[in-house]
């Protein structure tokens, strides 16, 4: 048996024929443009057979007859028993022109074809989406009851039926696939589509928050999924059926889950929260569209609508599925598929293998460059405090990516050990002398580097002063909160704002603040220290709101507790857990290569939340850690402090609980 197939390769279409070609002496001739020619070993490869048996016909969907030759007309009259005609434009986000020509025009070049070459059965692959916004049950003998149409997709697809329906003059059959998934056995997909545009929220949310927190969702219609290889089978087996033809069928599931059901079904399959409280979206239903148009069309509504989008992946004409109003019956379908083993699976027997094959090989993450190199590479980078601790462990890894690696501190001696330890490596490591709490050796190294290397391509203020003693302690130490201030904070923003006037007349630049999770937690006995740091946060959201739009990303890291020769004073940190400098430098180097707004550890987040929910339950837990743990030999104030460095099983066990905090 002889069959042509339009797109034949792509997702449905690659594995139809593999189906059709596991029919004994079948043929498929399959419609490619001229510049796939080249590939179609690669296609006779996948699907496993020799050029006998898959017959490339050069056309293009766009011309009358598809633009298949004479020649080629002549060799296919009367040899084809079924022509299945799969190309079209599935994309939400395709220009409406685009849809037209491919999804109507080139519907209508397809039948001619059919019909000049005397195919004895034409197969029309449509979409559930010729329904278009439907409100209720739509059955398969339906179609010009659809409604809401305005989408580009919904109505050329409802038009290229159109056209099959009142012009074909063979015998037709039409499918209406829902929305197509990756095979249920495999995981594989060959693009982001349907549910997987919500894929990247997903995972943004399970790196938040742990996969135990309970979270809030959205609720709305129920999104009807179906894996590909029950597309397949279910056409394979349907087209070749008698007296069915002028039929359609819907390739849908009878059971379809609500859009809250179906997220959550990839939230478990990817570890994430579950969305256990949801927001229906229907509730937004009572605003007029002309509003809602006109409030979309607000600047600022406009501007924060395409971000969010954008970060995520979205489509503008997502939302239009959350709140999809449509449900399909299929019960010709189901009549004909009766007695077979072809039907929809439970989506939570597969979703983990979508789930599984997109992260590995669909997300968009993936095809960025998430090198150091390539974000560093002969460009210049300033880190303050290099010569030990998380700076030097960061400054290393950026001279070894390629950077102009610039680094300064107060100590010379030191400084120059770690540039000579760069050296011996063959690392170039630029060394300046600076104190920047002095505002003339601050300035001075401004001017260096405006005029030397016009200015700093990416600022990192790592250097910084920790001071650890209770409040209580310091009523007569008020110039511990001053000198921890001018370094944490007025020499941070000396530096940053002396460099900052080059970055915007270049319209680009990258400020890393280093940062603590007691700002977060508001951690006792370090208020001079987490005052200083909250400053700079403040001053860094305020910064980066102005220049927003000026190509200059703000990345504050509230940075957990790391064993460094700043916390050496407090023996009590020797016996809890930490990071060492070199794993702190990571979260540095991933703010450099994501340019992220914040960087944060899961309990930070959390210590956060709990201040901003239950601020007195936080104040309780905080102050459980601040009597739990003295001050420091140095900071204390009395023998008790002395006598409590070693620490008990309560405070090694609390520490272990709240890892990374600053007690």
């Amino acid at each position: 048996m002889n069959y042509f197939v339009t797109g034949a390769t792509g997702f449905i279409g690659k594995r139809l024929v593999a189906k059709l070609l596991a029919r004994p002496d079948s043929v498929v001739y399959i419609l490619l443009r001229a510049l796939e020619l080249p590939r179609i070993s690669e296609y006779h490869e996948y699907w496993g057979v020799d050029p006998s048996r898959v017959v490339p016909v050069v056309g293009d969907l766009t011309l009358p007859h598809l633009g298949v030759s004479k020649t080629d007309l002549r060799k296919l009259k009367g040899k084809i028993t079924h022509f299945f005609h799969l190309a079209a434009i599935y994309d939400l986000k395709a220009s409406a022109e685009d849809q037209q020509r491919a999804n109507v025009d080139g519907t209508r070049n397809t039948l001619n074809l059919a019909e000049t070459i005397a195919v004895k059965h034409f197969h029309l692959v449509s979409s559930i989406a010729s329904a278009g916004l439907f409100e209720g049950l739509f059955r398969e003998d339906m179609f010009e009851e659809a409604e809401h149409l305005e989408n580009p997709y919904f109505r050329t697809k409802h038009d290229s039926e159109a056209i099959v329906r009142k012009e074909c003059r063979v015998p037709w059959r039409i499918y209406r696939p829902a929305i197509v998934v990756g095979d249920s056995r495999t995981g594989e997909m060959d693009k982001i589509d349907g549910p997987y545009y919500f894929f990247k929220l997903i995972q943004k949310i399970r790196k938040l928050v742990p996969s135990w927190m309970p979270t809030i969702g959205i609720e709305g219609g129920r999104i009807n999924v179906v894996p590909v290889d029950f597309v397949v089978s279910a056409m394979d087996y349907i087209a070749h059926l008698k007296n069915e033809d002028g039929q359609c069928f819907h390739l849908t599931d009878p059971s379809p889950m609500r859009v809250g059901d179906l997220l959550n079904s990839f939230a478990r399959a990817a570890h994430a929260p579950q969305m256990t409280m949801r927001i229906n979206a229907a509730i937004f239903g009572f605003i007029p569209r002309h509003i809602r148009k006109a409030l979309f069309a607000l600047t600022p509504v406009r501007r924060i609508r395409n971000a969010i989008m954008k970060d995520l992946g979205l489509p503008d004409s997502i939302f239009e599925f959350v709140n999809y109003p449509t449900r399909f019956d299929c019960r010709e379908t189901l009549r004909v598929l009766k007695g077979t083993d072809i039907a929809v699976p439970p989506l939570d027997t597969y979703a983990w293998r979508l789930w599984d094959y997109w992260e590995r090989h669909l997300d968009p993450d993936l095809f960025i460059d998430h090198t150091l190199r390539g974000q560093v590479a002969g460009k210049v980078v300033l880190l303050t405090g290099g010569s030990s601790g998380i700076g030097k462990a960061t400054i290393r890894k950026i001279a070894e990516a390629g950077a102009i690696a610039v680094t300064i501190a107060r100590d010379a001696k030191q400084l120059d050990e770690t540039r000579l330890e760069f050296a011996a490596a063959g690392l170039t490591l630029i060394t300046h002398v600076v104190d920047i709490a002095a505002k003339e050796q601050c300035d001075a190294l401004v001017k260096l580097m405006n005029e030397q290397y016009g200015g700093v391509d990416i600022l990192i203020n790592n250097a910084g002063r920790s001071i650890r003693r209770g409040v209580e302690n310091s009523f007569d130490r008020f110039h511990d909160y001053e000198r921890t201030m001018e370094v944490n904070y007025f020499g941070a923003l000396r530096l940053t704002m002396g460099l900052l006037p080059a970055m915007l007349a270049k319209q680009k630049g990258h400020v890393v603040n280093i940062s603590s999770i007691g700002v977060l937690t508001n951690a006792p006995r370090f208020s001079a220290y987490v005052a200083s740091k909250a400053a700079m946060d403040a001053w860094t959201r305020c910064a980066a709101s102005e220049f927003a739009d000026r190509h200059i990303d703000f990345t504050t890291i509230n940075m957990p507790l790391v064993k460094t020769p700043m916390i050496s004073p407090t023996k009590l940190y020797e016996q809890v857990p930490t990071l060492t400098p070199e794993e702190a430098a990571v979260l540095v180097i991933d703010a450099i290569i994501r340019k992220p707004v914040r960087i944060a550890t899961r309990l930070g987040i959390f210590g956060a939340l709990l201040h901003s929910l239950t601020p007195k339950v936080a104040q309780i837990v905080m102050n459980t850690s601040f009597n739990m743990f003295p001050d420091s030999i140095a900071a204390g104030q009395n023998k008790e402090s002395v006598a409590l460095q070693h620490p008990s099983a309560d405070q090694i066990a609390f520490a272990q609980v709240m890892r990374g905090l600053y007690f």
